[in-house]
C-alpha cells in the first residue's frame, strides 16, 4: 500500500495560516503567470533567428511519426494528477509552483544560449492547451531542452505516493520516447531535460519548505 502522507483541509489549514506561506504563494503564482505571458513572445522571437541542426543518430535511423494524441492524453493526465495531489498538499503545490517558475525561467536561458534549428522530419505537435503559450504560429525551435520531458520529469519529483510516481516515471520515458518519434526535439533534449529538472527541483524544494512549518 502507498505510504499516506498528512494533507487535506487540515494541511492547508494550517499552512495558510501562515503569513509566509502566503506570501510565498502570491509571489510564487504571480512570477509564473509573468513568465509564461512571456512565452508567446519570446517563442515568436527565437522562431526568427537561424541556428545549427545536429546530427542525430538515433533521429537520422528513424522515421517521424504524429504522435500528438497520446502525447495530449499522457501530458494532461499526469498534469491533472499533478494538481489534484497539490490541492491535497500546501508543500507540494508551493515546491511544484517554485520548481515549475525555475524549470521556465531555465529554459528561456537554456535556449537564447544555444540557438537550434528543427529536426528534419519534424511533424508539428498539436496540444490546444500547451500551444496557447507559444503565440500565432507553431514553434519549432523551442529545443534545448525538452519543457515536456522537463516537467514530467519534475512531477515525477514532487509527487510523493510511490503509484504517482511509479506513473509518472512511465509518462516521463514516454512522453521522450513519442516527441522523439515526432522529431520535435534532438535525443540530447530529452537526455538533458531531467538533469535541468531535478535541479529545479532542488531550488523549488528549499524555497517552499524554508520558514515554513508543514
Amino acid at each position: 500500500m502507498d505510504k499516506v502522507f498528512p494533507g487535506g483541509k487540515n494541511a492547508w489549514r494550517s499552512a495558510w495560516s501562515q503569513p509566509l506561506f502566503r506570501k510565498k504563494v502570491i509571489v510564487a503564482l504571480v512570477l509564473n503567470i509573468a513568465v509564461l505571458s512571456s512565452f508567446p513572445f519570446f517563442f515568436q522571437y527565437i522562431e526568427k533567428r537561424n541556428g545549427i541542426a545536429l546530427n542525430d543518430f538515433i533521429l537520422n535511423n528513424i522515421s517521424s511519426l504524429n504522435v500528438s494524441i497520446p502525447l495530449f492524453i499522457i501530458i494532461w493526465t499526469t498534469a491533472l494528477l499533478m494538481l489534484i495531489r497539490a490541492l491535497q498538499q500546501p508543500e507540494i503545490f508551493l515546491t511544484f509552483l517554485f520548481a515549475f517558475l525555475a524549470l521556465s525561467i531555465s529554459r528561456i536561458i537554456t535556449i537564447s544560449l544555444i540557438p537550434l534549428n528543427p529536426p528534419a522530419d519534424l511533424i508539428p505537435l498539436i496540444d490546444p492547451l500547451s500551444n496557447a503559450f507559444y503565440g500565432a504560429s507553431f514553434v519549432t525551435k523551442d529545443l534545448f531542452y525538452s519543457g515536456h520531458t522537463g516537467t514530467q520529469f519534475l512531477m515525477f519529483l514532487c509527487l510523493r505516493k510511490k503509484s504517482d510516481k511509479i506513473l509518472t516515471a512511465v509518462s516521463t520515458i514516454c512522453v521522450g520516447i513519442l516527441v522523439l518519434l515526432q522529431h520535435v526535439h534532438y535525443t540530447i533534449d530529452i537526455i538533458a531535460a531531467p538533469l535541468f529538472a531535478y535541479t529545479c527541483f532542488v531550488i523549488g524544494r528549499k524555497l517552499a519548505k524554508k520558514g515554513i512549518q508543514y
